[in-house]
């Protein structure tokens, strides 16, 4: 099969078009012929040798994909070749085939196409697990959600709008706001312009938020605490700005806030399996009906994978970014 492969770290001209073996299925995998997989951050991070999958993934990148079963596991249950799935996987969907736990596969609801599914998994996944499982956002809280713009950031603004919480976002450019606004943020914050921390407090009437589900880290940690309400709640979902701070410790404490840490490639299987069956239960039939929808930015075929990472790093896209694979 055809794969996209890199020898060693680098920019995204490392990425490459070639001949690998096909991947061998376990018991309980579903074989998947890909039609489609979407970028992530973390692809990105992989790419670069920060990121490295973990022990028993491939080493291919790619975290969900969309496609066709073309094999069945002795040990699975549901699924048939032929039945049009989309799910999350912990490497390897840059390819044209690839392996998917069958209790982490999804059937692609009628009329969606495989760019549509493909672009769902990862970031409704960390939107639901970030905001709600973890996060515990509830109808009438404010939520603050950085890089609103992004593919995890569109996905929580419509699942956060739509159970009635109120919606601040930080985002980089005047399109990217507006997009936001569109898909239910109630304010969006140019992060170049203006101090997101004093425009949320205004916002707020000084109370500041409940919740902040943060990518950046380091660089947002200070702001982060300042405009959170007392009790308030911060998850860390990326470090783009950093890993390391100096905590004013009397302040979480005296605010009694809540730091809160997430991770979804390295957790155990069982975790993810529940993390899809929390996800299909609650908003894939939302998606279905066509209430949320997946944001889209564009396609590039998976030969162009440098291209498409390069467009990501240049911060250019308003949601997800997906590879075409022949005949999606």
């Amino acid at each position: 099969m055809k794969a996209i492969v890199f020898e060693a770290p680098g920019d995204p001209e490392v990425l490459h078009l070639a001949e690998v073996p096909d991947p061998t299925p376990g018991p309980e995998h579903l074989l998947v012929r890909v039609r489609a997989t979407a970028l992530n951050r973390a692809d990105t991070l992989q790419r670069r040798g920060l990121y490295p999958p973990p022990p028993g993934e491939s080493e291919i990148l790619g975290l969900e994909l969309a496609g066709e079963v073309e094999a069945v596991g002795e040990a699975t249950q549901g699924f048939r070749p032929g039945d049009r799935v989309f799910g999350l996987v912990g490497g390897g969907a840059y390819a044209e085939k690839a392996l998917l736990h069958y209790r982490m596969a999804m059937p692609i609801p009628a009329g969606w196409s495989f760019v549509e599914a493909a672009a769902v998994p990862e970031v409704f996944f960390t939107a639901n697990e970030t905001l709600f499982t973890l996060g515990g956002l509830q109808p009438g809280e404010t939520v603050l959600i950085h890089a609103g713009a992004s593919g995890v950031g569109t996905a929580g603004i419509q699942m956060a709008h739509y159970i009635g919480a109120r919606v601040l976002v930080t985002a980089g450019s005047a399109a990217k706001i507006t997009r936001t606004l569109e898909l239910g943020a109630d304010a969006g914050i140019n992060y170049k312009e203006e101090d997101f921390a004093a425009r949320v407090l205004e916002l707020t009437e000084g109370v500041g938020v409940d919740l902040i589900q943060d990518f950046i880290g380091a660089a947002y940690w200070e702001r982060n605490l300042r405009c959170l309400k007392e009790a308030g709640r911060l998850v860390l979902v990326g470090l783009m700005g950093g890993a390391k701070v100096e905590a004013d410790l009397g302040l979480i404490m005296r605010k009694r806030l809540h730091i809160i840490g997430s991770v979804m490639r390295s957790q155990p299987l069982a975790n993810k399996i529940a993390i899809t069956q929390r996800f299909r239960e609650r908003w894939l039939p939302l998606l279905a009906q066509g209430i949320l929808r997946p944001v889209i930015d564009r396609t590039f075929p998976l030969a162009e994978a440098a291209a498409a990472h390069r467009y990501m790093e240049e911060n250019r896209n308003i949601g997800k970014i997906v590879l075409v694979v022949d005949g999606a």
